[in-house]
């Protein structure tokens, strides 16, 4: 019963990486289509709150794990320039080959590693920041990948979360952000992909993932100390940033 469990899990997730794949190329430009640009800043909202938590001019490492294109590691380099943080090591971790094909053309100051978050290819204790946006709820072992999480930070090292998580959508204005992300977002993503399927995917992902309150909890029981949580955009994006201590 067990083993069979395990081939299901496993199966899942090697069709989540061929989806993400598929459409690797249109990536970027699909997550500026359908966030409007707004993701920008939200990312920024997620680097900015580790740095102000961390407080420190220098680090060792920042690690972002589903790094996909390597979109978020453009942005923990540009802030922490801004800020005068030096930076010693950018490490980009994702199981898509053809996700880090495009990562290594557009970002050229980070190490990219094939891998998967629940094995993460990282030593202990090793990174100050880890990070994964819109990327844990794709990974099927998510308790598995806490605890890597965990394991690779340094004491007082932070996760940074940003994700779609599910809401609870009873207003009009809820129904409205509902119905955009159920009808309108896979066909516009689909359009630019070609995929239908992948964009898809995405609310459906989400229908099934865990509430806010929920990943919290997960965190706590990882070992992790709640730092801060916020909802953008109507709920439909969150970020959650924990220590470990």
């Amino acid at each position: 019963m067990g083993i069979e469990k395990l081939t299901d899990k496993e199966e899942k997730q090697k069709k989540i990486v061929s989806m993400f794949d598929d459409i690797a190329s249109t990536y970027d430009l699909a997550n500026r289509v359908l966030s409007f640009g707004i993701d920008i800043q939200w990312r920024k909202k997620g680097c900015n709150k580790a740095y102000d938590i961390l407080a420190k001019e220098r680090l060792t490492q920042i690690t972002d794990v589903a790094t996909g294109t390597g979109d978020l590691l453009l942005f923990w380099r540009d802030i922490a320039k801004q800020r005068g943080i030096a930076i010693e090591n950018f490490v980009g971790v994702d199981p898509s080959v053809g996700m880090l094909s495009v990562a290594k053309e557009k970002v050229n100051f980070a190490t990219f590693i094939e891998g998967k978050a629940q094995e993460l290819p990282i030593e202990d204790e090793s990174t100050e920041i880890i990070s994964i946006s819109y990327g844990i709820r794709n990974v099927v072992d998510r308790v598995e990948a806490l605890q890597e999480f965990y394991r690779a930070l340094k004491p007082g090292g932070m996760v940074v979360i940003l994700e779609f998580t599910k809401q609870d959508r009873s207003g009009i204005v809820n129904k409205f952000v509902d119905f955009g992300m159920k009808k309108v977002l896979p066909r516009v993503g689909g359009m630019i992909s070609k995929n239908y399927e992948a964009y898809k995917y995405l609310p459906d992902s989400i229908e099934e993932f865990l509430t806010t309150e929920m990943l919290e909890k997960e965190l706590k029981e990882a070992g992790f100390e709640m730092k801060y949580v916020k909802s953008f955009s109507m709920g439909i994006s969150t970020l959650l940033v924990a220590q470990k201590v």
